[in-house]
């Protein structure tokens, strides 16, 4: 009865049609959670000592998957079907559910009843939660923010203000500084997917992240190994990210990467902007980590290779780019970042506008709306450059998703007498219009956004994004046979070039007014 039951219940198919749900909280499908099991080694579903744990249960896949695992390479040492099914699902599974609902989710799927003191459980548990458990953790406010979590006080769901009925979205997981003590007991394996982001209280939708926080207090407990699926964002840094970043890459217990760069092809219908990656985390194991980018179908030959790529500071995603980046950082020559500006590069924030129609002596100021135009006492930035020739391209992505992809916008011409919001960045200041368009010519190549994809993982481009792509001769104009021909680029890794980059025609640019 129980194997018929058990059988009955445990169907993917089911999950699957969950898996695309939303975008902060993903529902992972069967198949992907079974990828991230192969990469452990399987004598860990043989051993009846084995502890598995997931911090953040949504359906209760992970545990789920670990139980068909476990029943499977359990059955030489305990013959007995309920007995051995009693054993895994009371000494051997464990998880923290991150809502109410996802945990009697879980119970369901894993226990085949969302109460398992109930007759319908496969296995009899005591209480109601079994081995799943879910506490109602309240944030703790300090400054109008959480300050385990970092979410606004003003724009989180449920909290005390708003009654006990919502969903306060305070994972326990991570809400508190001795995660060890929730079920007092050490792990073999911590494997999980994450809630991805909660509201800070920004401008506009403004989120940061938390699912870094879930693989930190998992380190906490040292267990042998870990996995998880999270956004790739992390690669680059960024908000609030930067010293996570830097744990990551120069943790050489990360032994294996899947890198997805575009997220649809994890998770079917799901966008990531900067896509997805899954790890193991190995204790006992140190050494280079196997680096696999998946693209579509196409899964990429696994490379072993440290993490940072020394001499840049950067994690480089794609395994075919960096011999090409090697090649070009072997000339030593300034970065192209010492001539872009920063964000808001003079002092206008994204939502100025100006007047439609000029008055006298008012310069140009490029805007999200197109052009307007202000009296030059706005500008409170970068006054000097605003007689000067530069370069515009826009600070945010540009295109899809999908490869070849643009990378970066198309740039215009920035005559004297101009400025912009913080929608756009400027290169620059040059001496001529000649020059200027010979800057174009370089950033319309295939080989300058190539690079600049090295640094970008999200869909704002800042000035670090390019920092690793070289500065030119600009008196004259260039074109990628040229830069081919200088870097000495081979003709396959041109071909991988030209898979990901999409050519740009500066004419779709003209942006710039009298």
């Amino acid at each position: 009865m129980a194997d018929d039951l058990f059988s009955s219940v445990y169907n993917p198919d089911v999950l699957s049609c969950l898996a695309n749900l939303s975008n902060d909280e993903v529902f992972t499908p069967p198949d992907v959670v079974n990828k991230m099991l192969d990469m452990l080694p399987q004598e860990l579903f043989r051993n009846p000592d084995t502890t598995f744990l997931d911090p953040a249960c949504k359906t209760g896949v992970f545990l789920r998957e670990i139980a068909k695992r476990l029943l499977t390479g359990l059955e030489p040492q305990i013959p007995d079907l309920q007995e051995r099914i009693d054993h895994i699902f009371h000494k051997q599974l464990y998880g923290i559910a991150i809502t109410e609902l996802t945990s009697l989710l879980s119970r369901r799927g894993v226990y085949c009843s969302k109460y398992p003191n109930s007759e319908f459980s496969v296995t009899p548990f005591d209480d109601a939660e079994g081995n799943i458990r879910f506490r109602n953790v309240k944030h703790t406010w300090v400054n109008g923010k959480c300050k385990y979590c970092g979410t606004s006080k003003s724009t989180v769901l449920g909290g005390d203000e708003r009654g006990q009925t919502l969903e306060s979205h305070a994972y326990e997981w991570i809400h508190t500084l001795k995660p060890e003590e929730i079920f007092e007991m050490k792990f073999d394996v911590i494997i999980s997917n994450p809630p991805y982001q909660l509201s800070d209280g920004g401008y506009g939708i403004s989120a940061s992240p938390i699912y870094d926080r879930f693989i930190t207090n998992a380190k906490k407990l040292n267990p042998r190994y870990i996995s998880m699926i999270v956004p790739a964002r992390w690669f680059a840094g960024g908000k609030g990210l930067d010293d996570f970043r830097n744990d990551m890459l120069h943790d050489t217990s990360i032994r294996e990467i899947h890198d997805f760069p575009e997220a649809n092809d994890c998770f079917s219908g799901v966008q990531i902007k900067g896509g997805v990656c899954y790890f193991l985390w190995d204790r006992d194991n140190k050494g280079r980590c196997k680096v696999i980018t998946h693209r579509g179908s196409d899964v990429g030959a696994p490379v072993e290779r440290d993490l940072l790529e020394k001499g840049c500071n950067t994690f480089i995603r794609y395994n075919e780019a960096v011999d090409i980046l090697h090649k070009v950082m072997s000339f030593h020559e300034k970065s192209m970042e010492n001539l872009v500006s920063s964000r808001q590069p003079f002092g206008l924030p994204t939502t100025y506008h100006g007047h439609k129609e000029p008055h006298d002596g008012d310069i140009t100021i490029f805007d999200n709306s197109g052009v307007s135009y202000d009296n030059i006492s706005v500008i409170s930035k970068n006054y000097e450059i605003v007689d000067k020739y530069k370069v515009f391209i826009s600070r945010a992505g540009s295109g899809s998703d999908a490869f070849p992809h643009p990378i970066l916008g198309i740039p215009f011409l920035g005559k004297p007498k101009t400025a912009s919001s913080e929608t756009y960045i400027f290169i620059g200041p040059f001496d001529s219009e000649n020059t200027c368009n010979n800057v174009m010519t370089y950033i319309a190549t295939k080989f300058f956004r190539f690079i600049a994809m090295l640094k970008k993982v999200t869909q704002s481009t800042t000035r670090s994004v390019y920092t690793l792509i070289p500065q030119q001769d600009f008196s004259k104009p260039w074109t990628d046979e040229e830069l081919y021909a200088k870097y000495g680029i081979t003709e396959e890794e041109i071909a991988f070039i030209d898979s990901m980059i999409r050519p740009m025609d500066l004419s779709g640019g003209d942006a710039d007014a009298d």
